[in-house]
């Protein structure tokens, strides 16, 4: 009886503890669990929608990891997840690494910001004078006016160390497309002149001087060159979403524009080290690079730009910069991965999230969570839930017919139409020839609204007319289009390319799927647009060789020269060289020969009748297979076995010198045949 009071007691102590422990526990509430569950749910909605693969993320704050998680599996063929040890590439966010390594150079006396890149890089020349009065500054914060990207083989398989001097070959026949300093146009070749300063002025291989100078001061065991070039670590695989397919692994040879692999833990150190606790550089370096870095385009349009700083994307926001909270963000974007990374160095806190997908909202889910933090810990006030009221449509603005014609992109054109009647703008894009309504946009209050509430607006400064969206809840303002100018007295090009198919020849195999759709390119003329031709982008034709960038402000731009070559006339957008489809042989029935000359410029086929195909290649050849229209409908890096072409399509072969290639093509017997 007395041992069972005894035992009756002992429990109701048990439980009186345990019960105590839990209300101790559930008083000690983690202080950012609202970030982390903010995290968590974004990152699944977008594995779910197919945004991305599977995703790492980390909160760091005071100097310690708060939160790391990894999600999804990093290898679907062997069930291995995402840990937090799991590398991604980083894309962009290296150009934040190859700044800092520029500043420790600046902090050693040997290199100056604001001395001509020429004094470090004599090799460096363009076909355009202004090139001299480039600063090394201005390849850290994007005023150069350099052109924008060397696309040919920097993303890829394998690292090649060549795409450097192409790089420099390529700029030599360049123009830039306004004066140094003039705009902020993103461009990632200044990141890659920014890398060869630290090689030469170092005397180190860019990745060995990061090794030393970065990686372990700051105890980054994780973070090197890309994941196609990592052995023995664990690395998040892309997988098509629409097809399961797993790419090879990503490589990009530009390492300081875009090169770099990490994780999110890590990518949370190396931005803690701008806070007034790193040690990396200097405090004069740190101010420097946490400074914005303004164009002397700073202050033409309504709202803020996007603040550059020496290799961030921003350097502020708005929100933040009103609650005297400075916050410095770089986001990253490859063919494969999507990152981004967050931090406000006077609090010491910083977040970061990678993905294995195109499509992920890796920025929109850092800053979520960064915001949530910021919340909690009361430095910036909860912002309330925003309701969609539909703007009602108002009288336009009495010069809104000077706002209409046509308007470009890198890559698109389209035409803004004005109704007067419904006060709207409707933005049709250009199909080919086809005009096809994009958006139609109400007018209302001095600025234009799209269905879903998104509004922009049109300005016209320095003689030139920009389409402008007006990013609200960032409070930030950035170009989207340019209008292009009617020429006066427009001119020709020797040749009519008006629905010319053309095909790349410079590709390597080792060249990421990102780039394929370079390869298979229509070169077009529209009437409304006399003295333009669309080919890889919008150009003013200059000569009857040659057609230039006609726009200041939009990013990745190129330009075209015609040649002669090989008895027809060939034709170089800036780094891509390419032949008319007629040079290409056609495509036999039995076995077909290919074999790469020393010039090592891939080769062509086209088919005569429907066949199916099967290929013998070299290891590392590769084989794209086109539809008459330019779609890939088969390619080797991610596809095995015989596949069928249909009359016209394209074959091609892309190797090294003296690689051959045997295609094998079986003519399809029709039942009327048999």
């Amino acid at each position: 009886m007395l041992k069972n009071r005894i035992a009756g007691v002992f429990c109701l102590c048990c439980m009186l503890v345990t019960t105590l422990a839990l209300d101790a526990a559930a008083s000690k509430k983690n202080p950012y669990e609202s970030a982390i569950s903010k995290v968590r749910s974004e990152i699944w909605q977008d594995i779910n929608s197919g945004k991305c693969g599977s995703a790492a993320a980390a909160i760091m704050v005071d100097g310690k990891v708060v939160y790391t998680e990894g999600f999804g599996m990093a290898n679907r063929e062997k069930s291995i997840p995402v840990t937090t040890t799991t590398l991604f590439n980083i894309g962009s966010i290296s150009k934040v690494y190859v700044a800092a390594a520029i500043m420790l150079l600046v902090d050693d006396g040997k290199v100056l910001l604001d001395k001509p890149v020429t004094d470090y890089l004599p090799e460096f020349k363009m076909a355009d004078n202004r090139y001299k009065k480039i600063t090394v500054r201005m390849l850290l914060n994007h005023v150069s006016g350099l052109p924008g990207t060397e696309v040919s083989n920097s993303f890829g398989f394998k690292y090649d160390d060549k795409v450097k001097q192409e790089t420099i070959n390529t700029l030599a026949r360049a123009h830039l497309k306004h004066d140094p300093g003039a705009m902020a146009v993103y461009c990632n070749d200044g990141f890659t002149l920014a890398e060869m300063i630290v090689e030469r002025v170092s005397k180190r291989k860019y990745m060995d001087f990061l090794e030393k100078r970065i990686f372990k001061p700051l105890g980054l065991k994780n973070t090197g060159i890309g994941v196609g070039e990592i052995k023995g670590k664990p690395v998040a695989l892309y997988y098509d979403p629409k097809t399961g397919t797993m790419h090879p692994t990503e490589t990009l040879s530009v390492l300081g524009a875009g090169g770099l692999s990490s994780t999110a833990e890590e990518l949370c150190r190396f931005a803690d080290a701008f806070s007034a606790a790193g040690k990396l550089l200097n405090k004069e370096s740190r101010a420097e690079m946490r400074k914005a870095q303004p164009s002397a385009f700073r202050g033409k349009l309504r709202n803020p730009e996007v603040s550059i700083g020496l290799g961030w994307d921003m350097t502020g926001l708005p929100r933040y910069d009103a609650a005297g909270i400075q916050l410095l963000g770089k986001s990253g974007g490859t063919g494969n991965y999507s990152s981004m990374v967050f931090t406000v160095p006077d609090r010491r806190i910083s977040v970061a999230v990678l993905a294995a997908g195109r499509g992920s909202n890796a920025m929109k889910i850092a800053l979520a969570g960064m915001d949530a933090v910021l919340v909690e810990k009361k430095l910036v006030p909860r912002e309330g839930k925003t309701i969609l009221i539909p703007p009602k449509a108002q009288k336009l603005p009495q010069d809104y017919a000077s706002f209409s014609g046509y308007y470009a992109s890198n890559t698109k054109i389209g035409q803004v139409v004005f109704d007067e009647e419904k006060n709207s703008a409707t933005l049709f894009m250009f199909k080919e020839k086809e005009k096809v309504p994009a958006m139609t946009l109400v007018y209302n209050n001095g600025y234009y609204y799209d269905a879903e509430g998104n509004r922009s607006y049109f300005t016209s400064t320095g003689g030139e007319t920009y389409y402008v969206s007006s990013l609200a809840t960032l409070g930030i303002d950035v170009i989207g289009m340019q209008k292009v100018k009617p020429i006066e007295k427009p001119q020709s090009l020797r040749i009519n390319m008006d629905g010319m198919v053309w095909l790349r020849r410079n590709v390597s195999p080792l060249e990421g799927i990102i780039a394929v759709d370079s390869h298979f390119v229509k070169s077009l003329l529209y009437k409304e647009l006399p003295g333009y031709v669309a080919f890889m982008g919008t150009k003013r034709i200059d000569s009857p060789e040659f057609a230039g960038m006609p726009f200041d402000v939009i990013r990745d731009q190129t330009e075209l020269t015609l040649l002669e070559k090989n008895g027809g006339t060939w034709a170089w957008i800036s780094d891509m060289l390419y032949s008319p489809a007629q040079s290409a042989a056609s495509l036999k029935a039995g076995g077909n020969s290919v074999k790469i000359e020393g010039d090592g410029y891939n080769k062509w086929m086209v088919a005569d009748e429907d066949m199916v195909v099967s290929f013998t290649k070299p290891k590392q050849g590769r084989i794209i297979m086109f539809s008459s229209g330019g779609t890939v409908i088969y390619d080797s890096a991610v596809n095995t076995g015989d596949a069928y072409t249909a009359k016209g399509n394209y074959i091609e072969c892309a190797g090294f010198a003296n690689d051959v290639f045997t295609v094998i093509a079986k003519p399809i017997v029709s039942d009327k045949k048999k």
